[in-house]
């Protein structure tokens, strides 16, 4: 018995390390595929998509099948683009981000395809089908609280080039930033008091991601007060625990704390340079990232052109918290 015991963690552990071998040459593969695109190398990035897919012996991740149907379609398989297509609508990933795939130009040669109408017919079914249960009115309450939150912060980087970071300029838009969120604020609030942390079978997901942004951009004594609410929406699965835990680094940060997760990015007012905010364990944060669905800090921190150093890492924050005591 023990030694049939011992054959059997055997054979878990083979197949467990095979599976994340496969996974991670898939993901190699997506991201050259991907990167391909970018270039507008399509056959490429086609190939590159089938040769992912088939290390999963034809299965893929729904918004990578959606990106290899672009690809494909883009390189002139309208074939191939259809197939994905429409294992995408009608498999178990259900499809149906309408807006999206009926105004996307990379599948604009699929459009006069026999099989078209019934993909996008295909599509709004699934979404009504998500959609049955939602509030309507507070959906679209949330849609423009989304939209205003979003519009003004995505325009602060136009306006630093053009105008620097320190100008009458920059600071007229962050007070902008600021009553836009203050006014978001109120609505959200209301929201939350009245009817708790909704989830995304009521509001949606971009619902359900804006009351997390709202009270992300609020002040730290709102995040306090909500902080519990959000902890209790995540086990109850109306709040995703990768929100969660930009609150929780947020919130850690602002009471003096060092962060958790990485998430929360410095900037040097001297030197503009960007910089991971003092985090506790950083040798152990990707284990901790893990757990909560994020990915490799290394990967996140690509988005400010940084790379990660743990070593470099704990001598800026000892120097960061000796200034801190200084002052």
């Amino acid at each position: 018995m023990k030694q049939m015991l011992f054959l059997l963690l055997v054979v878990f552990f083979m197949n467990n390390m095979s599976f994340t071998q496969d996974m991670n040459q898939y993901r190699a593969l997506v991201d050259e595929a991907w990167a391909a695109y970018e270039a507008e190398y399509y056959q490429l990035s086609a190939n590159k998509y089938k040769e992912a897919f088939d290390v999963l012996e034809g299965k893929a991740y729904p918004n990578d099948r959606y990106n290899a149907a672009c690809s494909f379609a883009l390189a002139g398989d309208d074939e191939t683009a259809i197939f994905h297509l429409t294992r995408l609508a009608e498999g178990k990933s259900n499809y149906m981000n309408y807006d999206h795939i009926t105004t996307d130009s990379d599948l604009n040669s699929l459009h006069d395809d026999e099989r078209w109408p019934k993909i996008i017919a295909k599509v709004k079914a699934n979404l009504d089908e998500y959609e049955k249960d939602f509030d309507k009115p507070l959906v679209a309450e949330l849609k423009e609280i989304y939209r205003l939150d979003q519009t003004y912060r995505k325009q602060v980087g136009q306006i630093e080039e053009e105008y620097g970071r320190a100008s009458d300029e920059m600071r007229e838009h962050w007070a902008l930033i600021n009553r836009t969120d203050s006014l978001n604020l109120i609505k959200v609030k209301k929201i939350l008091d009245e009817r708790g942390w909704l989830g995304p079978t009521i509001i949606g997901r971009q619902g359900n991601s804006t009351l997390f942004l709202v009270i992300q951009h609020a002040d730290i004594e709102t995040q306090v007060e909500y902080l519990p609410m959000m902890r209790e929406a995540v086990k109850e699965g109306n709040a995703r625990a990768s929100s969660l835990a930009l609150l929780e680094d947020r919130v850690a940060l602002r009471q003096g704390n060092r962060q958790i997760y990485g998430s929360q990015i410095g900037r040097d007012a001297e030197t503009g340079e960007f910089y991971v905010s003092p985090l506790i364990e950083p040798e152990k944060v990707n284990e901790r990232r893990a757990e909560v669905g994020l990915g490799t800090i290394e990967e996140y921190i690509k988005n400010w052109d940084m790379t990660w150093d743990v070593e470099a890492h704990k001598k800026r924050t000892a120097m960061l918290e000796a200034k801190e005591k200084k002052e």
